[in-house]
């Protein structure tokens, strides 16, 4: 589908676009194509004359891609492609969206109706002159989107002080171990996805920045933007030692159960020397082995197997071997 967005009165208004004409008889700042079929996306071509991104030359697209994701026409259009990120509850995915500037007019082609597109659209209208033109939609889009971010390094501090508090509160099995390193494993993954968003980002702004194309209220504004993610970079540097350092922790009480077992073997295996020794010496049936002519020689022997397990697990106990 193909949504324009118009100026009235300083803010934005939507325009649901069902046909050729109803897009001619717009007059946006932002066209936005959210999952548009070929139909649509060759309704925007007419009217504005442009070439979107599938009719780029597929060798100028791939060194977008491997570089600066930026570059500008000899007509004078603007041609961005940035990744950003969407989250959910159990994993994470980053979406692409390609962004064509043209006459002060903003196209995004895109797949999914990402979180920041809908906070923009929803500030875009109850604020006045928060947008004037396709570059500040730009722009706000990538405010918004380090606005995401930082929304989402916040719910891993949060979930991260739940996983210190059942690592390093109380006593960790096995089960519980493991569980602990599924959510430690899903924070890190998801705190990668928003240092790349944060690294692509920054790449995108800086890009708009070194291009010459923005005034000097925007250029403050893409300064901003730097600001803010230089700030995020900090917090997710912090958070990925924090997972780190938890993940150590978790694999190290592992190792503790697991030597705890190793130990419990290691004391009966010493426990039980002396008993095995004295009965390999008894079961020798020499002639001169007392039991052969003494009727208590082999209550005698038991006994003795007997006393010297006990010996050795007392003896491990006032060492404190035991607990």
């Amino acid at each position: 589908m193909i949504n324009a967005f118009e100026l009235e009165s300083g803010r934005l208004r939507q325009v649901l676009v069902d046909s050729l004409e109803d897009l001619r008889n717009a007059r946006p700042v932002w066209v936005d194509c959210h999952d548009a079929s070929e139909e649509e996306i060759g309704w925007a071509r007419e009217v504005f004359s442009i070439a979107l991104p599938d009719e780029i030359d597929e060798d100028e697209v791939e060194d977008i891609e491997a570089s600066a994701r930026f570059f500008v026409e000899a007509t004078g259009e603007i041609y961005v492609r940035s990744d950003f990120f969407l989250l959910y509850e159990e994993e994470s995915e980053v979406v692409r969206v390609d962004f064509v500037l043209k006459d002060q007019i903003l196209f995004s082609i895109h797949a999914y109706d990402l979180p920041v597109f809908r906070l923009l659209r929803l500030r875009a209208r109850r604020q006045p002159g928060y947008v004037e033109n396709g570059k500040d939609v730009l722009l706000e889009l990538y405010s918004a989107n380090a606005e995401y971010s930082a929304d989402a390094l916040e719910g891993i501090y949060a979930r991260l002080n739940r996983f210190s508090g059942k690592t390093l509160g109380t006593y960790l099995n096995d089960e519980r171990a493991g569980e602990a390193l599924s959510g430690i494993a899903r924070e890190e993954d998801l705190n990668g996805y928003i240092r790349r968003n944060l690294m692509d980002t920054r790449r995108a702004t800086s890009a708009l920045m070194r291009g010459r194309v923005l005034s000097p209220q925007q250029f403050e504004a893409a300064r901003q933007i730097m600001r803010d993610i230089d700030s995020l970079d900090g917090h997710t540097g912090f958070l990925s030692d924090k997972l780190n350092f938890l993940m150590d922790a978790v694999v190290g009480f592992i190792n503790i159960n697991q030597n705890k077992i190793i130990k419990i073997f290691s004391v009966a295996s010493v426990a039980l020397l002396p008993p095995t020794l004295i009965a390999s010496v008894y079961g020798m049936n020499f002639n001169d082995i007392p039991e052969l002519h003494w009727t208590y020689g082999y209550p005698y022997a038991i006994g003795l197997m007997v006393l010297s397990v006990i010996a050795p697990f007392w003896y491990f106990g006032r060492k404190g071997w035991l607990n």
